[in-house]
C-alpha cells in the first residue's frame, strides 16, 4: 500500500517531522496565517479525533497544523521518556521550529490548553492569538470526572461510561462511537504510555499542568475561553479563573454542552473560532 493510500484509508496519519528528537504525526490543510491545534488527553486520543470537524472549515482562511502530541496517536514514544509538562511544552516548541513557524495562532483543548498556556507565557513572541477550550491550566480540586478519564482501564464498557462524561447529549454517545475510541486506545503502545501519565494520587497531576497565576497575569496575548457550561471534566470555574487572570481575554459559554466543544456545538464552535482569529490584527 502506498502512503497516499495509507492516509486516505487512515486519516489519522499525516505528514511527519523530527522535532526535539521525536518523530512526530502531524495534519495538515490549508494556508494563511498558522493556526496550530494541540489536542486534549482522552485515552486513544489523536489530533485527527480531536480536530476533524476544526480543521476543515479553518482551512478556509487559515494554514491548520495539528500534532499528536508526544505519548498520543501516532507520533513515536520514545523509550524511558519522562511525560511532563516541560516534555510536552519542549515538543510543542520543537513542532514549531522543525517547520520553521516563528508565530503561529494556538488553540489548546483541555489537557492542550495547559501545554499553550505555557507555551505562551515562556515564549510569548511565538504566539500570536491563543484560545483555550475547557482548558486545565490553574490547579483547581480533580472532578471525578477528569479522575476517571486519566485512570481509564481498556473495555468497551469503560469507554462508554467516558463517553457519557464527555458529552453532554447521549445522541453523540453512540455505540458505534465507543467502538471507534475503544479500537484507538488498545493500538500498540497507546494505553501503556497513557497509563503512565496520570497515575493515582491524580490530584498531583492537575496541579502539574498549572502555569503560575503570574505569569498567567502577565499574558499580552488576547485570548478566547470556550467552555461547555456542563462539562463534567474541567470545571467552568477553571475558565472564569482564567478570565479573571489573562487582561485581554473573553469568554464564551455554551449551555447544554459538556466537554467537546468543538464537537457537541461543532458549527457555532468553527464560527466563534474563524471569527475570532480573522480579525485583522491576527494577521502579523
Amino acid at each position: 500500500m502506498s502512503d497516499v493510500d495509507s492516509r486516505v484509508r487512515r486519516p489519522e496519519l499525516g505528514a511527519s517531522v523530527v522535532a526535539r528528537g521525536i518523530r512526530t504525526n502531524y495534519l495538515e490543510a490549508g494556508s494563511g496565517p498558522p493556526v496550530v491545534l494541540v489536542h486534549g488527553s482522552g485515552p486513544g486520543v489523536s489530533a485527527y479525533a480531536n480536530w476533524r470537524l476544526t480543521m476543515p472549515a479553518l482551512a478556509e482562511r487559515f494554514r491548520v497544523l495539528a500534532p499528536d502530541m508526544v505519548g498520543f496517536g501516532y507520533t513515536e514514544r520514545p523509550a524511558g521518556l519522562r511525560y511532563d509538562v516541560e516534555t510536552w511544552t519542549d515538543h510543542l516548541v520543537g513542532f514549531l521550529d522543525a517547520l520553521g513557524l516563528a508565530r503561529v495562532n494556538l488553540v489548546g483543548n483541555s489537557f492542550g490548553g495547559a501545554i499553550a498556556l505555557r507555551v505562551a507565557a515562556r515564549h510569548p513572541d511565538r504566539v500570536d492569538r491563543l484560545v483555550l477550550m475547557g482548558s486545565v491550566g490553574v490547579s483547581f480540586p480533580i472532578t471525578p470526572g477528569l479522575d476517571a478519564v486519566w485512570g481509564y482501564q481498556p473495555s468497551l464498557e469503560n469507554m462508554r461510561r467516558l463517553l457519557d462524561i464527555f458529552a453532554y447529549s447521549r445522541e453523540l454517545v453512540t455505540d458505534e462511537l465507543a467502538e471507534v475510541r475503544y479500537r484507538a486506545s488498545i493500538q500498540p503502545g497507546f494505553h501503556e504510555s497513557y497509563s503512565a501519565m496520570f497515575p493515582a494520587p491524580r490530584q498531583r497531576w492537575v496541579d502539574a499542568l498549572a502555569t503560575p497565576e503570574e505569569e498567567i497575569a502577565a499574558l499580552p496575548h488576547e485570548t478566547l475561553l470556550i467552555h461547555g457550561r456542563d462539562d463534567q471534566v474541567i470545571p467552568m470555574e477553571v475558565s472564569l479563573r482564567l478570565l479573571r487572570l489573562i487582561g485581554n481575554a473573553r469568554l464564551h459559554v455554551f449551555g447544554r454542552c459538556g466537554h467537546w466543544t468543538q464537537i457537541e456545538r461543532g458549527e457555532e464552535f468553527n464560527r466563534l473560532l474563524v471569527d475570532f482569529l480573522d480579525r485583522p490584527s491576527a494577521r502579523r
